[in-house]
């Protein structure tokens, strides 16, 4: 079932990154904290009890189903914030929940999907007495009784878009019987969302969170434990200097019964009406000392080697087997000229919880042992390892804008492999064994969009990313596109599901009565003015300076820049800014470059 709400802007699961600047942390935060979390409970208590008569209504209806019905689809519609687990005892993956906003509504989603790996399809399931609708919760997996998914908190949002509920309940999903029940266990953590939760031994650990009324915010960094045998909860205070109140970290446990935290996201009230945003990127380690199943716990600040992560929030992580845990994608707002521009990221980082050390990937593509390069150091796992400074000289960063069916401008940031830098860093000898090898690059390595948000799991081997979302400028895309890349070889992205941001509704406030993009919905006569666009393209692209036969983009581009920047200042107006035209110049040229190799 999915619920869907009016909104006027963004939620802070949605924004958060923006205005981010780091702070020194003030004395008596612990104080503040616990004031503003009484503060907040009170004002929040009436709109609550508002939403909860919607959610009310939602069992009522859910109350009327009676059997388990099983679909087949293509793949689940967009969203943001959903959860994805991977099935502890099948090739599955699990997706529940999740969001999608499309500039005036924000649906929000209960449906439960399994993805079948080895047939690459999807399948909706509908159980009787499910969790009502929600986004920014948390999901685990058992593997006992034939698995279980075990959900917690996250939020639901009333009709104006300017309430919000957070769940404070705990459900399990019995995989092998496929019933759904709600576990009602007292002393368990209060409302939330953006929180993170994971499994250790024979314990469910929850962390930090925010919860947010109509005028005021509060950010978390209790720590609870669920029992799994005795379905019990129970309030941890550990030892040492932990976590400062965050949401949206990311937790990962370790072999031993360790805990990794890295990172999040907080707001903070400078003055009346004016936040202030901070990302965090500093690191943890929730460390076990208790024997024979006693709860001590203690903080440990941890300070990583190797290269890090660059500064983001809305990033995704996922364990990985021999104590990794892989991080990808992000979102860092910085202003430029009075607008806030997000930074989206698409690359992969590895940590290694034993060594304690960072590692940044370069994807190494297809290529035969004997043409493969040496630079940069391999580890045991083999995945290859480069400094900034190698990095720099063997990727290049593409930048794509597109002007969709409304007039928007949507760019589309990728680090590809550049052939042409590569050559310019290789000896003499090594052009040459090339030469006689007759080793050449396909072209670019494929990698999905730059986002944040999406879903993240490992499954035999192989690291899954799920969904997200980008923005350009006000519209927000929320996507659905589905790929994998296989943890060992780190060679390159499998597409599993690939879908077009041109294709998605976006509706303005001035625009309800209009109709939504193209793609969004059928017909006769769209589909004829999309043959005659394609028409007038196939006409404008005979036009542009062909492409030569085995010509590098680098030296097409050096040939024909030119043209290409004229052509962008006609289509964005001869005042338009150098860098501006240039940067569409080479988004329109690599384009039609691509088409026509």
């Amino acid at each position: 079932m999915c619920l869907f709400v009016c909104s006027e802007g963004l939620k802070e699961s949605r924004i958060m990154g923006k205005k981010n600047k780091k702070d020194k942390k003030g004395k008596g935060a612990d104080k503040n904290a616990a004031k503003m979390e009484k503060k907040v409970a009170k004002r929040s208590q009436k709109e609550e009890e508002d939403l909860e008569t919607l959610i009310a209504e939602f069992r009522q209806l859910d109350a009327k189903k009676t059997q388990i019905t099983e679909v087949a689809c293509s793949h689940p519609l967009p969203r943001l914030n959903a959860s994805l687990s991977p099935h502890p005892e099948k090739h599955e993956l699990i997706l529940f929940g999740g969001e999608y906003f499309n500039g005036q509504k924000t649906f929000l989603y209960n449906e439960l999907y399994l993805y079948n790996i080895k047939k690459n399809s999807w399948t909706k399931l509908e159980i009787p007495n499910s969790p009502a609708p929600r986004s920014a919760h948390q999901a685990v997996v058992v593997p006992q009784d034939g698995g279980q998914l075990w959900v917690f908190g996250g939020e639901f949002a009333s009709p104006n878009g300017e309430q919000f509920y957070h769940y404070k309940d705990l459900w399990v999903l019995y995989l092998a019987s496929r019933t759904w029940e709600q576990i009602k266990a007292t002393g368990g953590p209060s409302g939330r969302s953006g929180h993170r939760m994971v499994v250790c031994k024979r314990q469910i650990l929850v962390f930090g969170g925010f919860h947010e009324s109509t005028r005021d915010f509060v950010y978390y960094n209790d720590l609870y434990s669920f029992n799994l045998d005795t379905f019990a909860w129970s309030k941890l205070f550990p030892s040492g200097t932990g976590p400062c109140p965050r949401s949206g970290c990311q937790m990962a446990c370790t072999t031993d019964g360790n805990v990794v935290i890295y990172g999040g996201y907080s707001k903070q009230r400078v003055k009346k009406d004016v936040e202030k945003g901070i990302v965090y990127s500093d690191m943890f380690l929730l460390k076990n000392e208790g024997r024979e199943g006693a709860d001590k716990w203690a903080w440990v600040r941890i300070n990583p080697t190797g290269v890090k992560p660059s500064p983001r929030s809305g990033f995704s992580l996922a364990v990985a087997p021999n104590n990794r845990a892989i991080l990808f994608g992000g979102v860092y707002d910085e202003e430029e000229e009075e607008d806030i521009q997000g930074e989206f990221f698409n690359d992969i980082h590895i940590y290694d919880m034993v060594k304690n050390r960072w590692f940044a990937v370069k994807l190494k593509g297809h290529k035969e042992e004997k043409k493969k390069r040496r630079r940069g150091r391999k580890e045991g796992d083999g995945t290859e390892v480069k400094s900034e400074k190698q990095d720099l000289q063997t990727s290049v960063e593409i930048v794509k804008e597109i002007v969709t069916e409304d007039g928007t401008l949507m760019t589309v940031k990728q680090v590809i492999n550049s052939p042409d830098a590569k050559a310019d860093t290789e000896s003499e000898e090594e052009e040459e064994e090339e030469k006689e090898d007759g080793a050449s690059e396909t072209g670019p390595i494929i990698e999905p969009c730059a986002r944040s948000s999406a879903m993240a799991v490992t499954k035999n081997g192989l690291f899954y990313i799920y969904g997200g979302m980008f923005e350009v400028g006000d519209r927000q895309f929320t996507l659905n596109d589905l790929y994998c890349i296989d943890l060992h070889k780190m060679n390159e992205w499998k597409v599993l599901v690939e879908t077009d941001p041109k294709t998605q509704e976006w509706l303005d406030e001035d625009s309800e009565d209009e109709e939504v993009c193209a793609g969004a919905a059928g017909g006769d006569d769209e589909e004829g003015e999309e043959e005659e666009d394609d028409d007038e393209s196939s006409e404008e692209d005979d036009d542009h300076p062909p492409v030569q036969s085995e010509e590098p983009y680098s030296e097409y581009l050096s040939r024909t820049e030119s043209y290409w920047i004229q052509l962008a200042k006609d289509n964005m107006g001869q005042n338009v800014k150098e860098k501006k035209a240039l940067k569409m110049a080479q988004a329109m040229a690599k384009a039609f470059y691509d088409e026509n190799v």
